[in-house]
């Protein structure tokens, strides 16, 4: 089977409870959503199989693989996840919770949007990017370790915060991969 990855990098995890996480990133194309605030080419992308998908992963000195997109869990599969764990990779996923996950993925992190149905009622942590939306149906819809709030591409980080402060069940995000200017 033929992957649509938009591409595969190395860099620092950038966002929650991972946050400067060396990590190889696995970037699948395609969502099901369209968020006026996704930063991800959606028209890119280049068909791999596993193989590739792997041999590529190989070339980075971290064990730390995180599947993104796009929204990963259109293409991702058992088979995938097997590999990945057959070649002692830890695999965290982000995902917009809409579609169920395969079994065995070791660091879920549900980013769910407004309006959409989310099927995902498990996570490790749940990360919403705030555009001042009723947030609060999420943390009582998906169970997880950490809550946590980002403000939209860096731009309403003090709404966001005083958000955090008057609901100390969420934890602030940034995205200190923007702020830092790496990938």
């Amino acid at each position: 089977m033929a992957y649509r990855i938009n591409e595969i990098f190395y860099s620092l995890q950038g966002e929650g409870a991972n946050t400067g996480m060396p990590a190889v990133f696995v970037r699948f194309s395609g969502c099901n959503l369209r968020c006026p605030f996704c930063d991800t080419d959606f028209a890119s992308y280049r068909e791999m199989e596993l193989a590739e998908i792997l041999d590529s992963i190989e070339e980075f000195p971290s064990d730390f693989i995180v599947l993104t997109g796009g929204e990963p869990s259109l293409q991702i599969d058992s088979e995938l996840i097997e590999a990945l764990h057959e070649h002692d990779k830890v695999i965290a996923i982000e995902t917009n919770g809409t579609h169920p996950l395969p079994a065995d993925i070791d660091w879920v992190t549900c980013s769910p949007k407004e309006g959409s149905r989310i099927v995902l009622r498990e996570a490790d942590e749940v990360k919403v990017v705030y555009t001042g939306q009723d947030v609060e149906q999420y943390a009582d819809m998906i169970e997880a370790e950490s809550y946590y709030l980002q403000p939209c591409s860096c731009e309403n980080t003090d709404e966001v915060i005083a958000y955090c402060l008057a609901h100390p069940h969420w934890s602030l995000s940034l995205q200190t991969h923007k702020l830092i200017h790496i990938q």
